[in-house]
């Protein structure tokens, strides 16, 4: 069996406006990181930076957009932190899909982060990633709408 992480949330805003808290530099550097540089086109990068004097490390240099429709879906690559480095020289890495579904309340936000591999490494970097989006994603609901 695949081993993925799902994570939901609802936004009280409309897919188009939840679409951009992924899309747009400014509005992943309220929530998710530090600096971001985002090319939302299919091929374009990716890559976000928590420590942007090291770019190296603790970013996703290099990552890809794979899938793009805007308002409705982003998929992209993901790279590990430091202490998850093997993450970084698998191909292909780890790929993050995101749906925006319009819902009464404004916008239901699904996550799926798929590539895992069967590992007691990749399982405790799974898990990592797990808590990490669970924390990301109470950010994402308090800036998002603003």
């Amino acid at each position: 069996m695949d081993k993925i992480i799902y994570q939901s949330v609802e936004l009280g805003d409309t897919p188009e406006n939840a679409f951009k808290m992924f899309t747009e530099n400014e509005h992943l550097e309220k929530w998710l990181t530090n600096v971001a540089d985002v090319e939302p086109r299919v091929g374009g990068k990716y890559e976000l930076f928590w420590v942007p004097e090291d770019r190296e490390h603790n970013s996703t240099i290099g990552c890809k957009v794979l899938a793009l429709n805007p308002g409705k879906l982003i998929s992209f690559e993901w790279k590990g932190p430091p202490q998850h480095q093997f993450m970084n020289e698998v191909i292909p890495l780890t790929h993050v899909m995101v749906s925006f579904i319009p819902c009464e309340k404004g916008t239901e936000v699904h996550l799926i982060h798929t590539g895992w591999k069967n590992t007691p490494e990749w399982e405790e970097a799974r898990q990592w990633f797990e808590k990490a989006c669970e924390i990301a994603f109470s950010e994402l609901q308090k800036h998002a709408g603003k």
